[in-house]
This record gives C-alpha cells, sequence and structure tokens, in this order.
C-alpha cells in the first residue's frame, strides 16, 4: 500500500522508544472539547422519584450550544435506584458513581419501578444560576439520600471513539476492598464547594466534573476484561494500544498499514486484524476518521482559516482536505464552521 499523495507530511518508518508517544484518551478529551457544568445537591427522603428527560432536551437548559450533554450522579449518603425507563434498574450505593453516557433519558428513585414525569422547570430554574442550587431537602441532613448530579457537555460528532464504546449506562462502584482514592477525594471536594458556594464555586465544580468522568471512566478501563472489544479495551491490547498512541502521537504522519505495523512491531496482517477486532474498523479508516474530528475541532477554536486547518491534519492542498472533509462530515468545513454558529475565518466574532 503506497501512502496517498494528497498527504505530504511524512515521518520516520522506524519505532524510536526513545520518543514520547500519544496518550489516546487524553487526546479524544481533548479533541471533543469536554466541558463541566454547575451541580445539583438533592437531599431526598423517602419516598422519592426523579426522572431526567433525552440529553437533547436538556441541553439547551443546561448548557446552551453543545453538541452532546453526558449527566451524572454520585450517591454521597444512602442509596438509590437508577436506570432507564423500561429496564431493570441498578442499586447505587454510597459512594457509587452513575453516568449515562448516551444521553438517555434515566429515573432515579427510593424503590425500582417508580415513575414520575420530568420537571423541566426545575433544569430551566437550574440554567440560570451561576451556582449549584440544593433541592429537596433544606440541609446536609434532611433525607436518607444526598447525591451530587453533574453534568458534562463534549462534541458526539463527527468523530468521537470514547463516546461510541461507552454502554448507555456505566455504574461505578465503591468498594471498601478496592478503594478509589482519586474519585473519593474528588466526591468530597465537590461536596465541599456545593456546601460551600465561595468565590469560584462555579469554575471549580466545571473542573471537577471533568475530573470525575475522566477518573470514572479511566475505572471502567481498568475494569475490563481480555473478552471486551471496543476503543477503550483496544488501548488495554499491547498491539492496538501502541497503534493507537502513534495515530494519535502523529496524526499529520502519511501513515500506511504497513508503516504502522513496522511502528507497532508486528505485521501488518495481524495489526489490522486485531485492530477492527477491538476499533470496530481498519486503521487507516479509524485515522480518516479522527483527522475529521480533529480538523472539525479546530475550526471552531481560534478562527483559522481552512488552509491552516488543512495542514494542521496533514493534507498537502486545501482542496483536498475540503473533498475529505465534506466526504467525512457531510458538509463542508465553512458550513460546519457557520452551523456551530462560528465567523467566516478573518471575520470578527458575533456579538452575544
Amino acid at each position: 500500500m503506497t501512502a496517498d499523495p494528497e498527504f505530504l507530511i511524512e515521518g520516520p518508518d522506524r519505532y524510536d522508544p526513545r520518543r514520547l508517544s500519544s496518550d489516546p484518551l487524553s487526546t479524544v478529551l481533548e479533541a471533543v472539547r469536554l466541558k463541566g457544568a454547575i451541580y445539583f445537591l438533592a437531599d431526598l427522603a423517602r419516598p422519592w422519584v426523579a426522572e431526567a428527560p433525552r440529553a437533547s432536551v436538556l441541553a439547551p437548559l443546561i448548557m446552551p450550544g453543545v453538541q452532546h450533554l453526558i449527566e451524572y450522579h454520585v450517591v454521597t449518603r444512602g442509596e438509590l435506584w437508577g436506570g432507564l425507563p423500561g429496564e431493570k434498574p441498578v442499586k447505587v450505593g454510597a459512594g457509587d458513581v452513575i453516568i449515562f453516557p448516551q444521553g438517555d433519558a434515566h429515573v432515579l428513585s427510593s424503590a425500582p419501578g417508580m415513575r414520575q414525569p420530568p420537571d423541566l422547570a426545575m433544569f430551566a430554574r437550574k440554567a440560570g444560576d451561576s451556582l449549584p442550587l440544593r433541592i429537596g431537602g433544606a440541609g446536609p441532613d434532611a433525607g436518607e439520600t444526598q447525591v451530587v448530579c453533574g453534568f458534562l457537555g463534549c462534541d458526539a460528532r463527527p468523530f468521537n471513539p470514547l463516546l461510541a464504546t461507552l454502554p448507555r449506562l456505566l455504574h461505578v462502584r465503591h468498594s471498601a476492598h478496592k478503594p478509589n482514592a482519586a474519585l473519593h477525594m474528588l466526591v468530597e471536594l465537590a461536596l465541599a464547594e456545593s456546601r460551600g458556594r465561595g468565590s469560584g464555586s462555579a469554575a471549580m465544580l466545571a473542573r471537577m466534573s471533568e475530573l470525575l468522568f475522566v477518573e470514572s471512566v479511566r475505572n471502567y478501563l481498568r475494569e475490563l476484561t481480555p473478552e471486551d472489544s471496543g476503543w477503550l479495551a483496544g488501548l488495554r491490547d499491547p498491539l492496538v494500544g501502541r497503534a493507537l498512541a502513534e495515530l494519535h502521537a502523529q496524526p499529520r504522519r502519511a501513515w500506511t498499514l504497513d508503516g504502522l505495523a513496522r511502528a507497532s512491531s508486528t505485521s501488518r496482517s495481524v495489526l489490522a486484524e486485531r485492530f477492527a477486532h477491538y476499533v470496530g474498523q481498519p486503521p487507516m479508516q479509524y485515522l480518516a476518521r479522527w483527522r475529521m474530528q480533529l480538523a472539525a475541532s479546530a475550526l471552531l477554536e481560534g478562527n483559522p482559516t481552512v488552509a491552516d486547518v488543512a495542514t494542521r491534519v496533514g493534507y498537502g492542498s486545501e482542496a483536498a482536505f475540503s473533498r475529505a472533509f465534506k466526504k467525512q462530515v457531510g458538509v463542508s468545513p465553512a458550513a460546519w464552521r457557520e452551523s456551530n454558529g462560528q465567523p467566516a475565518a478573518g471575520a470578527s466574532p458575533r456579538k452575544p
């Protein structure tokens, strides 16, 4: 296989162990513009039930302008039942985190099987506040169960490999026999900030919201078994993980399957089979999609020209990049920028 002549950025074919490889999870989290949001702090007394609509309904109220909204809940005291409507709920205990990565409607309750129509007015009120609110009881001891509810925005299009590999419901369990010190510390800090409402609390909670999600994903990654597949499972596989690190470290490089196999210290046939098994697509197709995610993110940050973005992701010409972008994303780079509320390159930013 020869390199695409439209890619002019070359690199060494021989792997140099002294060169630092990329951390694919970190590069994905950066490229999809992960953004934390403010919290609810709920003190709940039995019987109680709270139902959230799909994230696409909540996003304009909680984080206007984000492509995708992720909601999660940390039980800081007591226990609850959480799950997707119509499916068997899971029991979530103190110290546990329950996340709904795909933005599904979901139900939290003091007992399984309870339902209640979502209260959108509560979320609308929340969106107008700059600091966290306490809902439910009047104080920290008002109910048997206390929950911190957080929100995260991120890009889902054109390609978010992490989002694509996460389940609809992610339950991170606290265990006294195998405690997660980092997650426990973040929960305690979030709880203290939610109660304190000091200067800068909103910013602190936003950052902790991101960190709680990342640590939960890392915990999920550690719990995967050799039989699991998907992008995160691929990170744990020595061969596929190395190939992903190479692609993410040098996305501009004129990669070929042969070159990537040499960099990963394996044969092209073994790499192609293992990569497809874990990631669900061939390495070069994955690279093409990842380049378009990098480009889509770059088009929305700093107002660069399309030619500048083309160079960033390894294309030798603006025309070749624009064709590839439209093929992968469905619209031209300029249309993508405009549809996401950004001015044309060189234009003044829009005033609110």
